[in-house]
């Protein structure tokens, strides 16, 4: 079996309040857009991100809740200068203030409109009793 693609789907009951969202502050582009759904892409990556709304006919009835208990993870050069825009500027809201971790990442976490955790991320060196723990050395490129 060969998977094509693979995205999240963010269910909401505003559509176009959380395609805004990531179009302004994380520069996705529209694929597709119906009052319903909305597919959206970056550019420079490929990655997709999709919204869709709760209570369409294609979601069975009892699971056709708002999203919850997601976290959205954006790796960044500079996750300084994000913090400045996204924090200082645009004034989104902070839920874990920037911080490094001994596991090998400088991050903070905001959130979209519908409460969808964001954890924007730069890798960094990892503490000695982390580096064993990863496969490969992903932070050796930062």
């Amino acid at each position: 079996m060969n998977i094509k693609s693979f995205y999240p789907v963010i269910m909401t009951d505003n559509i176009e309040r959380t395609g805004a969202f990531y179009k302004q502050y994380f520069g996705f582009s529209v694929l597709f857009e119906a009052d319903w759904y909305v597919s959206l892409k970056k550019e420079n990556t490929g990655d997709e991100l999709a919204i869709l709304n709760a209570t369409h006919e294609t979601i069975p009835t009892s699971f056709g809740k708002l999203v919850q208990g997601l976290i959205l993870n954006f790796e960044v050069d500079d996750v300084d200068q994000w913090y400045q825009i996204l924090i200082k500027e645009k004034q989104l809201p902070l839920h874990l203030d920037i911080r490094d971790e001994p596991f090998g990442q400088r991050h903070f976490i905001t959130s979209d409109p519908n409460g969808v955790l964001i954890d924007v991320i730069t890798i960094i060196p990892p503490n000695e009793s982390f580096q064993n723990q990863y496969r490969e050395n992903v932070w050796q490129d930062n």
